[in-house]
């Protein structure tokens, strides 16, 4: 796989979310395969996203400490900076598509990252915004074990 792929929130909240074993397995792989080979891409909100959620919602949630060092070792995808060019970006893709604004972000983020796809559970599957196609990895798992 030599696709950049950018990882919403909600991939890297079931990668630590234990009342969600299935998804949390197929997070941890989706996240694995992407850390070992170099092409997942993430944005500092999602950083944002991911250390309030992880220590304030999810239950069992994370110490601050813990969710930190997550952070920190995501940190080496280089995330996509929040700055005037990606509000300026996500307020074009916000005038083209029909999504909220945090969404126009990430969708802004993944194409300033040069990415081919973004995995998330939120956005909808299959849907391409910017040339880039939107693919939920849980609706995927789903579809495979219904066509045994």
């Amino acid at each position: 796989m030599s696709d950049r792929t950018f990882i919403d929130t909600n991939i890297l909240l079931y990668s630590r979310d234990a009342s969600e074993p299935e998804k949390q397995a197929i997070a941890e792989s989706v996240l694995r395969k992407h850390w070992e080979s170099r092409t997942g891409r993430i944005s500092i909100q999602v950083l944002n996203e991911y250390f309030v959620n992880v220590t304030r919602k999810l239950k069992p949630g994370l110490a601050a400490a813990e969710a930190w060092e997550d952070v920190e070792s995501l940190m080496v995808w280089n995330p996509v900076a929040l700055d005037s060019a990606l509000l300026t970006k996500g307020y074009l893709i916000l005038q083209r598509y029909p999504l909220s604004w945090w969404d126009a972000l990430i969708v802004a983020a993944a194409d300033m990252a040069d990415c081919t796809r973004i995995l998330s559970e939120d956005l909808s599957s299959k849907q391409e915004y910017n040339g880039i196609r939107v693919v939920n990895p849980f609706a995927e798992r789903r579809r495979v074990k219904k066509g045994r």
